[in-house]
């Protein structure tokens, strides 16, 4: 078992002081290895001694001994962490590209928490509707999974306007799920329509890149993808990638467990009608 099975594994048994530092391992192992165990403590919002405590439980040594056997799971290529440039080879660009992306889907599949994904897919299967808040760059994100799930014949939506969010936010019930997307999890916008949905009853699922952002704060199930993005300035890449990849997880599993007979036949239906878009 590798240290991240371990920390999920011993996850339950832990305090919530301590459960704060798990996510901060299991999401951000990179910053853990690179900083120091008061850095550690101040990102997870606990102290030096839980960190310890943490330790403890994993039956490590210390702080120390946590740090090489992230190295050892999780070795960082240094190419990926740097920003390109506009002298680089657009073979260099290619290969930094795709080593991010390779990256990105390991450390998201490591440090997914399968038990938050559990919730997420039970409640979209309760929910009678469905609604995808984004903004930017994430608003795509969200009519991308509108163009899945409304396949599934429940009531679904996205918006990627702050006034279309809020208005519909605001008259969403404890039958409703919104599932607000997030790269940064700072974005105003987006802050606040999480904060009306949850507050009109809705359950918010959040699709985020960082756990401890001001967005999670008001979702009932943040959902972190992991990424080390590279050229910055340009916007997340891979990170993108995988809030694509995780709502693809939750749309199958959601259709799994909801499409019927009648269902299928719809899919049916519409596999057929987009047949006569084609030459």
């Amino acid at each position: 078992m590798d240290i991240f099975e371990t920390i999920r594994s011993e996850m339950p048994t832990m305090r919530k002081s301590e459960q704060k530092v798990a996510d901060l391992v299991l999401t951000s192992p990179d910053v853990v290895m690179n900083g120091s165990i008061s850095e550690a403590a101040s990102l997870a919002g606990t102290s030096d001694p839980t960190v310890v405590r943490f330790c403890k439980q994993l039956g490590l040594k210390g702080f120390m001994e946590l740090k090489l056997r992230l190295a050892n799971a999780h070795p960082i290529d240094k190419t990926v962490l740097e920003d390109i440039t506009e002298t680089d080879s657009v073979n260099s660009i290619f290969t930094n590209v795709m080593r991010s992306v390779v990256e990105a889907v390991s450390s998201t599949e490591r440090g997914m928490d399968r038990r938050m994904l559990e919730e997420a897919v039970d409640s979209m299967v309760a929910a009678n509707r469905w609604e995808f808040y984004g903004m930017g760059g994430s608003g795509i994100i969200a009519l991308d999974a509108h163009h899945k799930f409304f396949r599934l014949g429940v009531p679904c939506v996205a918006y990627n306007d702050s006034h279309m969010q809020v208005m519909s936010a605001a008259q969403l019930d404890k039958n409703a799920v919104a599932v607000v997307i997030s790269h940064s999890g700072a974005t105003k916008d987006i802050i606040e329509s999480a904060e009306i949905a949850k507050n009109a009853g809705a359950t918010v699922i959040g699709i985020l890149g960082k756990k401890n952002s001001e967005v999670a704060k008001h979702c009932d199930i943040p959902l972190c993808v992991s990424s080390r993005e590279i050229a910055l300035r340009l916007a997340p890449k891979a990170g993108r990638l995988m809030q694509l990849a995780l709502l693809d997880t939750i749309f199958v599993a959601v259709a799994m467990r909801i499409v019927n007979e009648e269902g299928f036949d719809r899919l049916d239906k519409v596999k057929r009608a987009l047949l006569g878009k084609v030459i």
